[in-house]
């Protein structure tokens, strides 16, 4: 049985782990990263980067409000600092600097199947994803607004 806990409980833990070269396995909470992550459902491996993040890459960062997220870099501002957003998002958060990076994703498990970022499926994924983010945006908005007419049109019918 998978006990459920904060990340606040056990960040302690995982940064020992992490600086110590090992790797931590979690479930992620919530649906920011959809379609990739599911709530709750797939796990994803994590490690101390050797580095810098590249664009795409998925990390664990803690806001300066002290609230930890795994979002995707999505690019970089000019002073250096991340540009980083979840996949079911569209408002980027600018100015993530390297000091709050705690970890990056180097794979996840979907159904006991492992994927990792340098898999074909991956790359297609992130690539794809990454670079219709405006467009997903513009569609999400027309059907939004299609849908809300359409509802008012039926509703006005009765």
């Amino acid at each position: 049985m998978n006990k459920q806990v904060s990340v606040d409980d056990v960040i302690d833990l995982m940064i020992e782990k992490l600086n110590a070269g090992g790797k931590v396995t979690f479930t992620p909470r919530g649906t920011s990263m959809l379609p990739m992550l599911r709530d709750g459902q797939d796990i994803v491996i994590l490690e101390k980067p050797k580095g810098r993040l590249h664009l795409f890459d998925v990390a664990l960062y803690k806001r300066d409000n002290g609230q930890y997220v795994l979002h995707r870099v999505n690019d970089f501002d000019s002073d250096g600092c991340y540009v980083m957003c979840g996949d079911n998002q569209f408002s980027l958060e600018h100015g993530i600097r390297d000091d709050q990076i705690i970890a990056v994703m180097t794979a996840f498990f979907r159904k006991g199947k492992s994927y990792t970022p340098r898999s074909l499926i991956y790359r297609i994924y992130f690539n794809f994803w990454g670079y219709t983010r405006l467009l997903r945006r513009a569609l999400g908005y027309t059907a939004g607004k299609s849908r809300a007419l359409f509802n008012k049109r039926n509703k006005s019918d009765f």
